[in-house]
Parts: structure tokens; sequence; C-alpha cells
């Protein structure tokens, strides 16, 4: 029959997506991996260090966690916390990106810094905080750092700078790259004394931050493929007119050429400080300088 050769065709019962499903799941309870892509929950991920247990890519740290899970719990002091930075040469839109990066991280500039203990040793530390205007160096990463320094000379304790950094921060011009000379004075009296310097350079470190502190440590370390370097890849391309191997600039890189100590995964990364503090305290000065 007629009906048998075109049979109706069944019809199955559909769900209409629900566009405010995504929204009964959490924020924040999980984080994809940038290198990998992995689905990761953020307290699993938290046990790692924020670091990716299948591919080893290194989540960046906010100066509050890299405080909390480099030094010893309840031992840190902060140094200058309300220091602020001006409007000196009255750049466009300067002030309100200021404030904007204030409310939205809770800082008062681009690095924290103070005093505290590691594996029961005294340190100073300054840890650079990228959600700030890119981690930039204004008068502010330059006073409070400076200062820092001051600090541990009176105190005789080593120092350990976290650097991460797009670089000096343009919107305050000289001002800015005035911070290079005196962090590295105050550096250049911390060696006088006869004190220990680590630099850790976690991603990224470049520009004016790399030109001086960063690379001036008795010890420099990075995390894993951190970005270090002064100029940026395209720019040094169009400068030498050279096609650069794909892996430079990375911490890898920098190691092989001699630029850095050590390579160190940030699990390691607290029990190796812990250690160079002790070889320095057990000296009674550092004897590499």
């Amino acid at each position: 029959m007629l009906k048998d050769l075109f049979p109706k065709k069944k019809r199955y019962a559909t769900v209409a997506p629900n566009p405010s499903a995504r929204d009964k799941v959490p924020e924040g309870l999980m984080e994809k991996c940038k290198q990998c892509g992995q689905i990761l929950f953020a307290k699993e991920l938290d046990k790692q260090v924020k670091t990716c247990p299948h591919c080893g890519y290194h989540f960046t740290l906010t100066a509050q966690e890299r405080i909390q899970v480099t030094l010893d719990e309840g031992s840190f002091e902060e140094f200058d916390a309300n220091l602020v930075s001006g409007d000196p040469l009255h750049f466009p839109d300067y002030s309100a990106r200021v404030e904007r990066s204030r409310q939205a991280t809770g800082l008062a500039d681009a690095v924290v810094t103070g005093a505290g203990t590691i594996g029961g040793f005294p340190v100073v530390v300054g840890v650079m905080d990228s959600r700030f205007i890119m981690g930039s160096m204004g008068s502010v990463v330059g006073e409070k750092l400076t200062r820092a320094i001051e600090q541990a000379i009176e105190r005789s304790v080593p120092v350990i700078i976290f650097s991460v950094s797009g670089g000096a921060r343009m919107q305050e011009g000289i001002f800015s790259l005035m911070q290079m000379a005196k962090i590295s004075t105050a550096l250049a009296r911390l060696a006088q004394s006869r004190l220990l310097y680590i630099s850790v350079l976690t991603h990224p470190t470049t520009g004016g931050v790399t030109a001086s502190f960063a690379m001036q440590g008795d010890v420099n370390i990075s995390e894993p493929g951190a970005t270090i370097g002064f100029a940026g890849r395209r720019i040094i391309e169009q400068t030498i007119r050279q096609k650069l191997p794909d892996e430079f600039q990375t911490a890898e890189f920098v190691l092989e050429h001699g630029m850095i100590d050590q390579v160190v995964h940030r699990k390691d990364l607290r029990a190796l400080l812990a250690t160079l503090l002790s070889l320095h305290a057990k000296g009674g000065e550092w004897s590499g300088r």
C-alpha cells in the first residue's frame, strides 16, 4: 500500500537547552590549563601549588598567593602597604587606570614587600604582582623595594625578590627609569653588608626589571617556561633581520646561555630557598660575593 511506501517519521522527545545551566556550576570550581587544555579542579590545582599535574604549566600567582606558598605561616610582616604613586607627567587616563588596578587587586601598587621567615630563617621579600598594570615598575615599586633592601641591611637578613613585570611604567617616564638605578644602588649596599640576595624570575620578567634588579642576584632562579628578556621578540627580529629560535627568551634558553643559575619547579622552590638561606646562616655571611 501507498502508506507503507511513505512511513511517518518517528518523533523523539527533545530537551531544550537551558541557557542558565552553566550558571549552576560554581565560579572558580575548575580551571583550564593554558598549555595542554586539561580541565583541572581548583582544589587539586591548589594542592599542586598552581601547577598543572599533566604538563607542568605554571599558573600565575598573585602576590598574596606567592607569600602564602613561600613564607612560613603567620610570619609575614608587610612594609609600606599604603605607599601610592602620583601622576608626575599627567599622563592621559593614568590616575584612573591606577585606581582601577587598586580596586581590582586590593593592592596599592605592583609590589608587596615585607619580612618573614622561610624554614625558620629570617628574610625580607619583595613580591611583584602582574595584575597591577602588568607588574610595571613605577616610582612606588622602586621606593618600596629600596626601602625593603634597607630594612634587610638594618636587620642583617637576606633579600628575596620575586619578579614578574612588563618593564618600566611608561606613564611615569624618567621617574620610572630612575628606579632601575635606585634599586641597584640599594643592592650594592646590601652586597657591601655581605648579605645574600636571591632573585626569582617568574613569567614574564622583561624590560627594565630584567635590565636591573631581576638579574643582579647572587643566585638567579627561574620557574620553568618563564619568559625572560629585555626587548620583545618581534623588535629584536626586525632589528637584527634574523629569525630567532622558537625557545628564545624562555627560562630554559636563558639558563643554557648562562644568564641564570637554575630553573626550578614551583613545588621545589620553597625547599631550595630554605637550603640557600641555611647555607647563608651557617656561614655567618654570604661568601658568594
